[in-house]
């Protein structure tokens, strides 16, 4: 009768040089997870020291420095507008068109009417809300397809927007609201971008730390299963347009606090950057996932590279070549990311 082996013999063989290879697999995966997560801010990085290096004089300097983050709190705040709307799993091209027609409002109430400045933007901030209801209206309750709707009422608050100002720019607001955004400084740096920093933390926060932020997150990953874990999807989707449309009323507020005007067309080009640093921040940070965080440092990056190549003097269309093309990539490496994650 063979004997029963001994526990000597059990005993399993010591592992081979250089460690098992779980253990790599895991410390791979874990450095792949760094990388995505720390990718934009390094771009970032590289950026500000290729342009620094190539324009040490010119771009590497506090007015630089002041300039791009006072310029870019308008594209920064149209952003994080677009980043709500978005973390639901919807969309709403809209929201340029909604910034244009607070700015209007604050500038047609205070220069044609009289009305304070402060009244005059609190107002503004109401129709943004207001313009977030109607998408939501047709969006969510009437089960419409949101790219299409949003935009409809785009176009239609455009041809709202030329009908109260008639067709003109409107100049002459209280300068109040210029001391309030743009020339009260913080470090050198205008206050309204910090106002844009707080929107952000406080869009983080309530995502990362509060139920109806997750319950936000979670309707954006699974519609379906959201709804049969007994959330109310529709009001969540309805909240994201309404809370989208007040934020891009507060880009609008800035817009007017920065240039002393409201026209037509005034917030209407920052669309495409903004949707381009909502998708280009969903691949950093929290790879994957729509964040306020990843959206601040996008906005930062495509901000930077622009000032950079402005500096470098380069003509008025490679601005709109280096957002297109970021918009382009963003969206791919989003959809590349979110794929990965998922399996």
């Amino acid at each position: 009768m063979t004997p029963a082996p001994t526990t000597e013999s059990r005993q399993t063989p010591p592992p081979a040089p250089g460690g098992r290879p779980a253990d790599k697999r895991r410390d791979g995966r874990l450095l792949g997870q760094v990388a995505e997560r720390t990718a934009l801010p390094i771009a970032l990085l590289l950026v500000v020291v290729v342009f620094s290096l190539v324009s040490p004089d010119r771009f590497f300097t506090t007015g630089n420095l002041t300039s791009i983050l006072g310029s870019q709190s308008i594209l920064f705040m149209l952003a994080l507008a677009a980043l709500v709307p978005s973390m639901a799993g919807d969309i709403d091209l809209s929201l340029g068109a909604t910034g244009a027609l607070a700015a209007i409002v604050v500038a047609v109430l205070n220069v044609n009417h009289g009305v304070p400045i402060g009244l005059a933007c609190l107002l503004a901030v109401v129709a943004g809300a207001a313009a977030g209801g109607v998408n939501a209206l047709f969006v969510v309750w009437f089960s419409t397809e949101p790219f299409i709707i949003t935009l409809g009422t785009g176009t239609f608050f455009t041809g709202l927007v030329f009908w109260l100002a008639n067709s003109t720019t409107i100049v002459g607001v209280s300068g109040s609201l210029a001391t309030w955004t743009f020339l009260t400084r913080i470090a050198t740096i205008p206050v309204q971008f910090y106002y844009c920093v707080l929107v952000m933390l406080v869009i983080w926060y309530v995502a990362r730390f509060t139920p109806i932020g997750m319950r936000l997150l979670f309707v954006g990953q699974s519609r379906e299963v959201a709804i049969l874990s007994g959330i109310k999807a529709n009001r969540v989707r309805a909240g994201s347009f309404v809370l989208g449309g007040t934020i891009a009323a507060l880009a609008g507020v800035l817009y007017v606090g920065t240039t002393g005007s409201a026209g037509p067309s005034s917030v209407d080009t920052f669309l495409l950057p903004a949707y381009a640093a909502v998708f280009l921040g969903a691949t950093s940070i929290e790879p994957g996932r729509f964040n306020a965080l990843g959206t601040g440092v996008a906005v930062l990056f495509l901000a930077t590279g622009v000032a950079g190549l402005q500096l470098l003097g380069a003509q008025d269309f490679a601005q709109q070549l280096f957002y297109g093309a970021a918009l382009v990539v963003a969206v791919t490496l989003s959809r590349l990311v979110r794929g990965s994650t998922t399996r």
